[in-house]
C-alpha cells in the first residue's frame, strides 16, 4: 500500500511543525506554508508521518493510503 502526504489547505495556518517533524518530505515556502511532493512515503517513515499528522496543531497534515 502506498502512503502519501497531503495538506488540507483550508485548515493549514503555516505553523511549520510538519517541516520540523518530517524535513525529508516537507519543505516550507517563503510564507511558511508546507510544500510536499507526490512521492510515496517510504515504509520506514510511515510511523513518523502518522505522528506528524497527529501532532499538526490544526490537523491539516494528512497521510493518505492509495
Amino acid at each position: 500500500m502506498d502512503h502519501r502526504i497531503t495538506i488540507d489547505w483550508t485548515s493549514c495556518k503555516a505553523h511549520g511543525l510538519c517541516a520540523e517533524l518530517l524535513p525529508e518530505h516537507v519543505a516550507l515556502d517563503e510564507w511558511g506554508y508546507p510544500m510536499v511532493g507526490d512521492d510515496p512515503v517510504p515504509t520506514r517513515t510511515v510511523k513518523r508521518a502518522r505522528r506528524a499528522a497527529a501532532d499538526c496543531p490544526v490537523l491539516a497534515l494528512k497521510l493518505a493510503a492509495r
